[in-house]
């Protein structure tokens, strides 16, 4: 039977793929966002200026601070790349979420296995990128290769996958192509592109992307689903007929749009304790916005229970870009 070897969880936000002397080009989308997700609330720019004046964020955002936290996320992202590369493993697993790069909304599956024999992935035309929020159009190399590339797949095991949750009481969206969402990224979307460039540093092995709603109501998963459709991702792999050495991967997170670090300080202390009842605890209307990501890591967290395996967090770097608190906290972790 296959057998899982790694698991690791980082996040993928655009700051990591953009020099930190550009970090600020994205607060113009903040100031822009009429509402943003806050620990429950919703707040304009100009209301988190106000509720959050006692921070103290402008110490947060000099170019001094902006250049260690870069520093700090590509050293990270590096211990990752090392770690993977030292497991060497045959197949991979890729848990993310959509966000209309592959579905829109008249159909976004809860959950969703990609199962097809290829991965397409490439840059974005120059229409696609005039579209773009500002700063995210220089964050692309982070995420797509300069030129087209397919990668592998794996049908078999993606099926079993699916076929497997399906026994479980998942209902599962099967995609054999990559559908086209709202068609301004080409091919699989950035919560996947970021694992091939920064972890496996282009050299992608087979593998399977499963994808989870994270962003978009009203048909997000809770958390605690989260947690039970980890622990059969974990028996449909062990399972499987097949002497391979399987990675999982959680891609996405931590906080942002707004940086909440209590909220990430009681995620990654649940996750090290194998804390289900942390996670679940956390109020829906917290995992919101980017923060739903920390949904990704979820089912990673439940395999990585399920295995008996330690979490090492390499580094968590709260990455402001704003006095308001905007940004994206950063976290970088790995079992086995």
């Amino acid at each position: 039977m296959a057998q899982i070897v790694l698991g690791m969880a980082t996040s993928h936000g655009p700051m990591l793929s953009t020099p930190w002397e550009q970090w600020a080009g994205r607060v113009a989308f903040d100031k822009s966002v009429a509402a943003h997700d806050f620990q429950g609330g919703k707040y304009s720019f100009d209301e988190l200026v106000t509720l959050r004046r006692d921070d103290n964020f402008a110490a947060q955002i000099t170019p001094e601070r902006w250049q260690a936290r870069s520093r700090a996320c590509k050293a990270a992202l590096e211990t990752l790349a090392a770690k993977y590369a030292e497991a060497a493993p045959d197949v991979a697993v890729i848990i993310g979420n959509d966000q209309q790069e592959l579905f829109d909304f008249d159909n976004f599956p809860a959950f969703a296995v990609y199962w097809g024999e290829t991965i397409e992935s490439g840059p974005r035309s120059n229409e696609q990128i005039a579209k773009l929020p500002p700063g995210v159009a220089i964050a692309e190399r982070g995420f797509a290769p300069p030129d087209d590339r397919t990668y592998p797949g794996h049908p078999e095991l993606g099926r079993h996958i699916i076929e497997h949750l399906m026994e479980a009481d998942f209902d599962i969206a099967a995609s054999k192509t990559l559908p086209k969402g709202t068609g301004y990224v080409n091919g699989i979307p950035h919560a996947y592109g970021f694992i091939y460039r920064q972890i496996m540093k282009d050299d992608v092995i087979p593998n399977v992307p499963v994808v989870l709603n994270t962003f978009y109501p009203p048909n997000q998963p809770r958390a605690a689903r989260c947690y039970r459709f980890g622990k059969e991702i974990k028996a449909a792999i062990e399972s499987w007929e097949s002497d391979a050495r399987v990675a999982v991967f959680a891609s996405g997170g931590l906080s942002h749009f707004v940086i909440d670090e209590a909220l990430d300080q009681t995620v990654l202390k649940a996750l090290a304790n194998h804390d289900m009842d942390s996670l679940t605890a956390i109020p829906e209307d917290h995992y919101q916005a980017g923060t739903s990501e920390v949904k990704n890591w979820i089912p990673l967290a439940a395999i990585m229970a399920e295995c008996g395996m330690k979490m090492t967090l390499v580094d968590y770097v709260p990455c402001y870009r704003s006095e308001a608190g905007t940004g994206n906290a950063m976290g970088f972790s790995y079992w086995g």
